[in-house]
Order: structure tokens, then C-alpha cells, then sequence
């Protein structure tokens, strides 16, 4: 009797120690599998830095164009040039995400290829974004068009009077009434402060043989003539600083609120105020190009397109937009090697006296 029991014992306490070796071996089976996973990703970890370092490199040997505020007129046909013309990235930027992609849907049923990024000038932050993102990606940038800007419709009345009586009408057929203290602040704040904000942030990001176009217009030169003697001298003089011209700038704005610029030597618009700034900062920025980075061959120019058919201008002035935008692809597309124009304000492809 003993040992029929003992042998039931032994049998139940050999399903017993089989049961425990079961539980045990999926941890030990997860352990191996887990090793062996990591040494495979180990192994293989050289060839993903390597794919990785070759797409980067690939990214910063890729040239790059960026141009403000082209999702419509002037800026999207200068988009459109680019990606017919550009040996590269062509970036729409548009402070609206929708409408800058249904821009670039719009050149890919043209079978153009852009790229888009969201940039809106008058918000420091979207630039540094986007400065960040072009210096991660590209390592820099290689053309950069300020074509962003604004206009209060046939509110300058000192420009108007110079202008030919078809485009005086155009323009003054539904002409802001804006006060002029309101257009000279919200003008001045887009057309000149934020485009000098882009340039301060991606001035230091444009790679060498780079090429930075600012769209200015023929309104700023005439306003320059407008300006009382001492500024004009000012405006025009070589020594003028940065500091010195955004002074100007705020000057104009502060005696325009008070009703005081005519007094103050300004002339009575806020359009071609702006512009005149955005021109001579141009000047500043291309002499100081000269001195700090004489040897990285950056070409810096403000230009004006013409009188464009644009929501800006209105359906009379004499220009398509493609026409418009035929002087700022010829700056951002100066050959390499090339030393002029540089610091020139630049109309239908010729330099222009200031």
C-alpha cells in the first residue's frame, strides 16, 4: 500500500515542478527576445545616423527661397517665377495657413511645385519660428523677397497729386477715410518696423552668395523729394544708422498722431513714408553686408515692381503681376559671382538715383 502511494506523490509532484518550469519560461523568453531586439537596433543604430546624417546633409546642400506674404499678387507670381526659374526650394509664406495652401494648390495644378510655411511679419515670434526652421533644415537661407506690406487705398494725398489722372483714379474711386494718424501708425508697423524685424532675424541666417530682395516702391523716392531738406539729407547720406533711421521712422508716426508731421518736415503720406524707410534701411543693411561679410558675396537690393493690378493698386494700374514681379526675380536670381547692383534701389531692372 505504501508504495502505490509514494509513486502517487512522486507523479503529482512531477506535474507540480512542470507546471512551475511552464510559468517560468515566458519571462525567459521575453528576455531573450527583448535582448535580442536591442542588439539588433544596436547593429543597426550606424546605419541610421548615417541615413540620417546623409538626409541632413542632403537638406543643407538644397538651395532655399523664401518670400513673404505670396499668397496672392506680386508674391505669388514671384513664387511662380521661382519655381520655373529657381534651382531649389521655393517656400509661399502667407500669415494665413489656409489661404497659403490653397495658394500652393493653386501653382500645382499649374504643375508648379511650392512648399509652404506660415509667416506673419507683425508677429515676432512667427518670425523666429520660421527662421528657426529654415536654419535647422537648410542650414540658412538663400534668397529672401520682403514683399509682405500694406495700403490704406488713396489715402496719400500728397503722392496722389503726382501721379497720372488714370491711376488718381483708381485709386481714389473708394479711397480710405481712415484718419491719417491711425494709416501712418498701422502702416509704418508692417511696411517698415516688421520688415526690418525679418531682417534682423534672417539676415544672420543668409548663406553665402545669398540674395535678399526688399520690395519697396517708386511712392517712397518720391516722397524722399517731398521730405524737408534735412531729412532728405539724412535719408540719403551714407553715415545714416539703423538706430538713426528707425528714429526717423517713429518721429514721423509720433508728429503724424499729433496732427504735427507737416510741421515736423513730413510729407502727408504714410504709404510712401514707409517705403522711403524701407529703402534706405536696404542701403544700411547692403553697406553693412559690405563690412561685416565681405567675402560671402550677399547681394542686398530694394526694388520696386511697378504699378501692379493688385487689391493694393486697383484693376487700372498698367502692370499684370506677373509683370510686377519680373524686377525682384532678376535681383534674387543675379548670377553667382556677380558684385552689382548691390545697396541700389532698383526699377524695371535698372538702377534707379535715390
Amino acid at each position: 500500500m505504501c508504495f502505490p502511494i509514494f509513486h502517487a506523490w512522486l507523479t503529482l509532484l512531477f506535474f507540480r515542478l512542470c507546471a512551475v518550469t511552464l510559468r517560468s519560461r515566458p519571462p525567459l523568453v521575453y528576455c531573450v527576445s527583448r535582448t535580442a531586439r536591442t542588439a539588433s537596433l544596436l547593429s543597426a543604430a550606424p546605419q541610421l545616423t548615417q541615413r540620417y546624417e546623409t538626409s541632413l546633409e542632403k537638406n543643407m546642400s538644397t538651395k532655399v527661397a523664401v518670400v513673404t506674404g505670396s499668397n496672392k499678387g506680386i508674391g505669388l507670381s514671384i513664387v511662380r517665377a521661382l519655381c520655373k526659374q529657381y534651382q531649389g526650394d521655393v517656400y509661399l509664406t502667407a500669415r494665413d495657413t489656409g489661404r497659403g495652401q490653397e495658394a500652393v494648390e493653386s501653382l500645382s495644378s499649374e504643375g508648379l511645385k511650392a512648399m509652404f510655411h506660415q509667416l506673419d511679419i507683425n508677429d515676432l515670434n512667427s518670425i523666429t519660428t520660421a527662421a528657426a526652421f529654415f536654419k535647422d533644415k537648410y542650414g540658412g537661407v538663400d534668397v529672401l523677397i520682403n514683399n509682405a506690406g500694406i495700403a490704406f487705398k488713396g489715402g496719400d494725398d500728397d503722392i496722389m497729386s503726382t501721379l497720372p489722372p488714370s491711376l488718381c483714379l483708381s485709386l481714389s474711386s473708394g479711397a480710405d477715410t481712415t484718419a491719417f494718424a491711425v494709416q501712418a501708425e498701422v502702416t509704418l508697423k508692417t511696411n517698415f518696423f516688421a520688415t526690418r524685424d525679418m531682417l534682423t532675424h534672417f539676415l544672420p541666417i543668409i548663406k553665402a552668395g545669398g540674395r535678399v530682395v526688399n520690395v519697396s516702391s517708386f511712392v517712397g523716392a518720391r516722397t524722399l523729394n517731398q521730405c524737408s531738406p534735412d531729412h532728405q539729407q539724412r535719408f540719403r547720406s551714407e553715415d545714416i544708422t539703423e538706430e538713426e533711421l528707425v528714429g526717423m521712422m517713429q518721429q514721423f508716426v509720433d508728429e503724424a498722431k499729433k496732427g504735427e508731421h507737416k510741421k515736423g518736415g513730413w510729407p502727408d503720406t504714410a504709404y510712401g513714408m514707409s517705403k522711403t524707410g524701407v529703402t534706405t534701411l536696404s542701403m544700411i543693411h547692403a553697406r553693412q553686408l559690405s563690412k561685416e561679410r565681405p567675402n560671402d558675396g550677399i547681394l542686398l537690393n530694394a526694388c520696386c515692381p511697378g504699378w501692379v493690378r493688385t487689391d493694393m493698386a486697383g484693376p487700372k494700374a498698367p502692370k499684370s503681376p506677373d509683370e510686377g514681379a519680373i524686377t525682384p526675380v532678376y535681383l534674387a536670381l543675379l548670377p553667382p559671382g556677380a558684385t552689382e547692383p548691390h545697396g541700389k534701389f532698383v526699377s524695371d531692372k535698372e538702377v534707379q538715383p535715390w
